[in-house]
């Protein structure tokens, strides 16, 4: 039951429905109680009556009998058409055991054979409930009977009272429920038609200012999606012009490059020309591996994998690949280790986010680092952490340009060369969801770029 319309409907229904039975079941209840008093009311008075009669000589019993079952109060609710007030039957016994009178809807048999107060029997098959008074002036016993059937039948007809009209109103009440629910779902159906009608551009909020109060959270989370959309977007469309642009230079260059080398004979100028061709294939193919593997940190978002992986190890890999950076740079790298004996640097991490945060801090140190300069990288195993830094001896950035400088495509003011601005951006986001942080700190001819990782 997918639908929240359909569930309200029914939840209601039936709630309604038992509300209602529930109902209908204490007045049952209290309608027999209150109706069995009443009758037991009605047969104690009439079997008085009769005997107060015929104290009186002047009215036989026979007349008695009569008058009692004639003017005995009706039972209640009594409907039009329907008579209960006749079903009253009347016996009188002598003490001696032989029947006096009786009226004309009383059996020849006993009623009862108690001699005072209320009794249950069964006669011929015929459940009665008896009031017997006795006459000890005249010696004779009054018995006054009332079918147990012709009172359940007052019952059920009372009930039926009840129960059928609510029976016919039933399909109205769902059919009011049903429309009710639905105007109460108004709300809802109104934002589905005004997100409906938006176009994929169209990411401002909804507004929130008319939506019922149960209804807001989910408005508030929607425009909080559509704020981070939004800014996604605008990361995007940023980051297509600046790579377009950062793209286009180096491509300009190798044309012009070309063009020169082409058009001269001059064999100094064509190896110049040849090396800054190099100088922009480099440049060019570094732009694209990184912007490779921003897309790879992106797409790894939710479906990093963990294994265990040898920090130091990595460490010795990625600088193996960077062999050819280093000779252009005329740098070296030197890996420091911390007491690995006891403690080695190894976590269950994705290996893939690790290498792309490791090379790119690491190509960054080569790349800012004077000719001939040195590159260290330690490996640190703290009570619950592991700490990689990677130390150069370049530039480093100011302490009023760290907050940007993992900004995408930002360079910072003491960037020589033709760095893209990726670098550290990565090396953040593969952070960012591998659980780890990144800091700088200056230490007299050392900069370093310290990544920690907390041991679980």
């Amino acid at each position: 039951m997918n639908s929240i319309r359909t569930r309200l409907f029914v939840i209601l229904l039936a709630t309604t429905g038992a509300v209602w039975l529930f109902a209908a079941a204490w007045i049952y209840a209290s309608t027999q109680a209150e109706v069995e008093r009443v009758l037991d009311a009605r047969l104690m008075e009439a079997a008085r009556m009769v005997s107060s009669l015929i104290t009186d000589h002047r009215i036989d019993p026979v007349a008695a009998v009569d008058a009692a079952t004639a003017n005995a109060p009706p039972p209640p609710f009594e409907e039009a058409g329907d008579s209960y007030s006749r079903q009253l039957s009347c016996q009188i016994w002598s003490l001696q055991g032989s029947l006096v009178s009786r009226s004309e809807s009383a059996p020849a048999t006993s009623l009862a054979s108690h001699m005072n107060g209320f009794e249950e029997t069964e006669i011929d098959g015929e459940r009665w409930r008896v009031y017997a008074v006795v006459n000890p002036s005249l010696g004779v016993r009054v018995l006054v009977g009332d079918s147990l059937e012709i009172r359940e039948r007052l019952i059920g007809d009372v009930i039926k009272g009840l129960l059928l009209p609510g029976i016919a109103i039933l399909p109205i009440l769902a059919a009011l429920i049903w429309l009710s629910v639905g105007r109460g779902l108004a709300p809802l159906t109104r934002i589905a038609e005004g997100l409906a009608g938006r176009s994929a551009s169209e990411l401002h909020p909804v507004d929130d200012g008319s939506v019922p109060r149960e209804v807001r959270p989910v408005i508030l989370a929607l425009n909080s999606l559509f704020g981070r959309v939004a800014e996604a977007r605008d990361r995007e469309r940023s980051f297509t012009a600046y790579a377009a642009h950062e793209l286009k230079t180096p491509l300009a260059g190798l044309k012009t490059q070309a063009q020169i080398a082409l058009r001269t004979d001059d064999q100094k100028v064509q190896r110049d020309a040849l090396s800054h061709i190099s100088t922009s294939v480099d440049r060019t193919s570094r732009m694209v591996r990184q912007l490779i593997d921003l897309a790879t940190v992106d797409a790894s978002q939710g479906v990093a994998t963990d294994e265990p992986v040898d920090i130091a190890a990595l460490l010795g890999e990625v600088a193996a690949e960077l062999e050819t950076q280093l000779a252009v740079n005329d740098a070296h790298v030197a890996v420091e280790l911390g007491d690995q004996a006891q403690r080695p640097a190894v976590l269950r991490i994705d290996r893939v986010l690790l290498r792309l945060a490791i090379r790119n801090l690491l190509e960054n140190a080569i790349q800012h680092s004077p000719k001939g300069g040195e590159v260290r990288c330690r490996v640190t195993v703290r009570r619950n952490e592991v700490v990689v830094e990677i130390l150069d001896e370049g530039p480093g950035i100011p302490q009023a340009e760290e907050k940007r400088a993992t900004e995408r495509f930002y360079r910072g003011s003491k960037v020589h060369g033709h760095g893209s601005g990726l670098g550290l951006s990565i090396v953040q986001m593969a952070l960012d969801r591998l659980g780890g942080s990144l800091a700088f700190d200056r230490g007299g001819r050392w900069f370093t770029a310290r990544v920690s990782f907390p041991l679980l």
